[in-house]
């Protein structure tokens, strides 16, 4: 049983360096860098809205529905790529299988561009 649980000595020391390498670098940081926020670094940047509001704020759902039909079509280029690479092995049957995905995909956006999900008012 000692041997056994020696093999996992290894892992519980390169833990225990990771843990203590990151608190060493975020009490450097708090330590060595400025903490002084000024106005610009407090104002709303990409997302809106103030940064240091309630946390459990109300959000449109457009903001929702633009980043679920971001993430759909995100996973479709992903799908992309290693069927053009592999396209030359695959054949007719997953040229045609791609097609058929992509058809999908393309009624769904259509499907989304006529319902306005697209327009940001």
């Amino acid at each position: 049983m000692d041997a056994y649980l020696l093999e996992y000595l290894p892992i519980l020391i390169f833990l225990a360096i990771a843990i203590g390498l990151a608190a060493v670098m975020v009490l450097a940081s708090m330590v060595v860098a400025r903490q002084k926020p000024n106005t610009e670094k407090l104002s709303p940047y990409e997302c809106g809205f103030a940064a240091f509001e309630d946390s459990r704020g109300r959000f449109e759902v457009r903001f929702y529905l633009v980043a679920i039909l971001f993430i759909i079509f995100d996973l479709e280029v992903a799908f992309l790529f290693p069927w053009a690479v592999s396209l030359g092995e695959i054949g007719l049957h997953g040229f045609w299988s791609m097609m058929l995905f992509l058809a999908v995909l393309t009624v769904g956006f259509i499907y989304e561009w006529k319902k306005g999900a697209l327009e940001w008012e």
